[in-house]
């Protein structure tokens, strides 16, 4: 270049200078977009995409939560269950013969007389040999430190 050169001044609008300013920042740290061809990359995020997984993770974590407690449901239903057999076999034993002071922790045996009443025994259903003075054998059963009945063993069918 020569010493003669003298730079032609740029004319421009008022409309074209307001647009070239938005282009100048003094934090150029705050742009949204690389300032220069130094700049980091910055790729804009797909908040679609951020909040499927997100979604998707929350899903698959509560849906695990959700087994959970019905399976821990379940269990306590079972247990209502349980109980609930115990309550009925007991008080169908309460009601039944008893020629005997029955000991916590025994085993005995629950069966269905001829006129349709019960009597607990001390003798199995495989004991009795030839002779089978009851209908049928309903269960074995163990009495427990509160009273009620553990069923042990439940005839589906008629063993005797």
């Amino acid at each position: 270049m020569s010493k003669d050169y003298v730079p032609k001044p740029i004319e421009m609008s008022d409309e074209e200078w307001e647009q070239q300013l938005e282009k100048i920042t003094d934090s150029p740290s705050n742009l949204p977009y690389a300032h220069h061809a130094g700049s980091a990359l910055i790729k804009p995020e797909d908040e679609g995409k951020i909040k499927g997984k997100a979604l998707m993770a929350m899903e698959e974590q509560t849906n695990h939560q959700l087994k959970q407690i019905y399976g821990q449901v379940e269990t306590l239903v079972q247990q209502a269950k349980q109980i609930k057999d115990r309550i009925t076999i007991s008080e169908r034993i309460y009601q039944a013969k008893i020629s005997f002071d029955p000991v916590m922790g025994k085993e005995y045996f629950l069966y269905e007389t001829d006129d349709g009443g019960d009597v607990l025994s001390l003798i199995g259903p495989k004991e009795w040999g030839r002779s089978k003075p009851f209908k049928s054998f309903i269960s074995k059963v163990k009495l427990q430190a509160d009273h009620t009945w553990d069923v042990l063993e439940t005839n589906s069918e008629n063993e005797i």
